[in-house]
């Protein structure tokens, strides 16, 4: 199904100029070593390419679908939805099929999987990926890969990226081709269909790796039955990479100051090799309400190393000192008493103090 036609804007060029002038530009190829320039492919009859008019006429489309030369409909045919779920912070990607898949293998076929990645950030924690299937040109998957921890910040800068790729049993999966979709261009709570023709490899800016650390979930609630705060850690995602093996090992710490003594630290399990780790504790600190409004809550985020002092991945304030989200959550905490209240945070690269 493909979403009703709407009047273009004039915008077509400014978005072809700013990605770097559509296939024009050298496609970037440290995915696909040993890369050759596809030969001249023939009409397959049994799976003709999918005519231009097809596609979504859409602007919105656009930054995806322009293209200099009509080759790039050699590569196959995607169709796939996106719906971002606002109240629950995540981002549905449903995998529908694809059609007439460039062949990649010597039999003719492939063995086509698809895989997305949420640019600007390079770490693994924000790849997923869809089940293989052999043997197919025409692969139908009907899966759902969701990306949790996505704020409406998230969807204002960030760009999805969805690859097909060739698994290859003996040695490096193979790129078939992708399209990029800026998730600007969806309405939240509202599905969008998409039915694309795939492209070659579009280079990617890698500007904004850096400070990409994750986010964290944390959940605070005052208790005037036990008199105290009562602060949740329910779960990371997308944590940089501390470990050669491209993981981390990651713990939480809070430290509730200034002036609690030893009563102001705590921290959470370690949780092993994962980027996305999920904690689901709460800690209570015995303080009065009027006294809340003084402290601020320090959360910290590390990897933890055997032997040496642990990573600092990254950390937040919560108080009244800060800023944004996390000024308002702590001011929602104090002023609604016995609400436990839930928001997503973005770890910053502060410098820490080695954790002990």
């Amino acid at each position: 199904p493909l979403p009703a036609a709407s009047p273009p804007e004039p915008a077509r060029g400014a978005a072809r100029e700013e990605r770097g002038g559509g296939l024009a530009a050298p496609p970037g190829r440290e995915d696909r070593p040993g890369w050759q320039p596809p030969a001249p492919s023939q009409p397959q009859p049994a799976a003709p390419a999918p005519q231009r008019q097809q596609q979504p006429r859409e602007e919105e489309e656009e930054d995806a679908n322009s293209y200099d030369s009509d080759e790039g409909t050699t590569l196959g045919a995607l169709e796939f939805s996106l719906l971002y779920d606002q109240d629950n912070s995540s981002l549905h990607c449903t995998l529908i099929k694809a059609k007439g898949l460039k062949p990649m293998d010597s039999n003719g076929l492939a063995d086509p999987y698809v895989k997305l990645h949420l640019l600007p950030g390079a770490s693994k924690s924000n790849k997923l990926r869809t089940k293989t299937l052999r043997n197919t040109r025409n692969p139908v998957w009907n899966e759902t890969l969701v990306y949790h921890g996505i704020t409406d910040e998230d969807m204002q800068r960030k760009t999805l990226r969805i690859s097909v790729c060739d698994e290859d049993k003996f040695g490096h999966n193979e790129f078939i081709g992708e399209t990029r979709v800026a998730l600007k261009k969806l309405k939240a709570n509202q599905k969008k269909n998409f039915n694309i023709c795939l492209e070659r490899v579009i280079p990617v800016d890698r500007g904004g790796d850096v400070e990409e650390r994750g986010k964290i979930l944390v959940s605070l609630m005052y208790s005037t039955q036990q008199g105290g705060l009562i602060v949740g850690i329910v779960r990371c995602v997308h944590l940089a990479a501390m470990d050669a093996n491209g993981y981390s090992d990651p713990f939480v710490k809070l430290w509730l100051k200034p002036d609690m003594g030893k009563k102001a630290k705590h921290k959470t399990q370690i949780k092993k090799k994962t980027l996305n780790p999920e904690f689901n504790e709460e800690f209570f600190y015995d303080i009065k309400h009027s006294d809340l409004a003084k402290k601020s809550l320090d959360i910290s985020v590390w990897d933890y190393d055997i032997g040496k002092s642990n990573d600092y991945i990254g950390g937040c304030q919560l108080g009244i000192t800060a800023k944004g989200e996390r000024l308002k959550h702590w001011y929602e905490c104090l002023k609604n008493k016995d609400k436990k209240i839930e928001r997503w945070h973005t770890l910053q690269n502060e410098n820490h103090v080695a954790s002990d």
